[in-house]
């Protein structure tokens, strides 16, 4: 089904038709959903093109995976039930006594998974600042297997140098993952700065309208592919086509949706850096951002998400997050709406307060993600909002 597409052919015109193209039998533009379990063979174990059970494969589920390795300039790509999934696939390759080197900065899912499912079958995590220089190198083991970090990274969008990460990783014979669900393909590619898999939560900004769960690996190397695809089958993680298509019709329109995302953050960021109430702005495309330098050299732009710190703590902070008219009190991110969290009591909630404390997780930290409403109505929402929170900090 797919489009010969130029092989010059920029990233908007692959988002709409890599993987995809006019069906052949009757000329459909949209890719159909192909709501089957199970599939006709020519003869016994003679499957047509590949297909035989839905869990393996599914044609709508295979024009997506086409579609985001070309968005990621992979040769391949894996989808599954959910972000949570494509991590678990990954860990399913590691055997008792490997060990994963990972930024402590992270989704608190991904935290959970490491330290509540997989260190129980004697996998070893070491969490490190992966902003700073050499910290990589000083945690590897010559048991050490993957480099695993988020850059943005949820929710402190600290930035992590993809190409030296992918450096250090490399030297101690790992593999460097990236979870690449905050920038997307359209603003970053970590691929092409050396890493050897990206991992995104399809539910996210890929899929862009806050109705579907998914996640996806995409990758180079062939015989990492053929295991991987072998778990996503044996363990049963797979997405459905349903998903996959509406995630098909977001990535038509991701160059479109992150350009405003991108342009109404850097107006919230700063309008909160003007205000007297909010302590910090940590936003990448403000000027006392830590890692400024890296997001210019690796990000087209500075993404949509900025995280806050109100005067007032914890008490400021939830009362801004319940207090908001257009910005919606909701856990996720990526979606055309915009939505307030306060981590340390919702998405981050799995992690030790001792443990976010150390890597700069405040108690009163607030995330936004910014939707595309208009710019002015987002500002306008969160100064009423910070009138109230400052009734609540006294």
């Amino acid at each position: 089904m797919s489009h010969s597409l130029p092989k010059d052919a920029r990233f908007e015109t692959r988002a709409v038709h890599a993987g995809q193209g006019p069906d052949p039998n009757n000329g459909a533009v949209m890719t159909p959903v192909y709501l089957t379990s199970t599939y006709a063979q020519e003869a016994p174990a003679v499957p047509r093109q590949g297909y035989e059970y839905s869990r393996t494969t599914n044609p709508t589920r295979t024009a997506l995976e086409e579609n985001l390795a070309s968005l990621e300039g992979g040769a391949w790509g894996l989808c599954f039930a959910s972000g949570l999934a494509s991590t678990n696939a990954l860990m399913d390759r590691l055997v008792p006594g490997d060990h994963v080197v990972c930024g402590n900065d992270l989704y608190g899912g991904t935290y959970r998974i490491f330290t509540k499912v997989f260190e129980r079958y004697d996998i070893g995590f070491s969490f490190v600042n992966t902003t700073e220089p050499g910290a990589i190198a000083a945690a590897m083991t010559p048991a050490t297997k993957y480099v695993y970090i988020e850059t943005p990274s949820n929710p402190l969008l600290s930035l992590t140098d993809i190409a030296k990460a992918a450096e250090a990783a490399h030297a101690g014979g790992a593999l460097l993952v990236v979870d690449n669900t905050f920038a997307t393909p359209y603003l970053q590619r970590p691929l092409e700065l050396g890493a050897d898999i990206v991992l995104h939560s399809l539910s996210k900004y890929l899929g862009g309208h806050s109705d579907l769960i998914g996640g996806a690996l995409i990758g180079r190397d062939d015989a990492v592919r053929e295991e991987l695809a072998f778990y996503q089958n044996a363990v049963g993680g797979c997405l459905s086509p349903m998903d996959a298509f509406l995630v098909l019709r977001g990535t038509k329109t991701l160059g479109v949706r992150m350009d405003r995302h991108c342009q109404n953050a850097q107006a919230v960021a700063n309008a909160l850096s003007e205000h007297d109430l909010v302590d910090r702005v940590i936003y990448p495309g403000l000027p006392d951002h830590p890692q400024l330098m890296i997001a210019q050299a690796q990000m087209a732009q500075p993404g949509g998400m900025v995280s806050f710190e109100l005067k007032g703590g914890v008490g400021a902070a939830n009362a801004l997050a319940s207090a908001t008219r257009v910005f919606t009190l909701a856990e996720s991110l990526g979606g055309v709406e915009s939505l307030v969290e306060v981590p340390p009591s919702m998405t981050h909630a799995s992690i030790p307060p001792e443990v976010r404390r150390a890597a700069g997780l405040a108690d009163g930290l607030v995330r936004l993600s910014v939707g595309v409403e208009h710019q002015d109505d987002l500002v306008a929402d969160l100064h009423q909002a910070l009138d109230v929170a400052r009734q609540a900090a006294g």
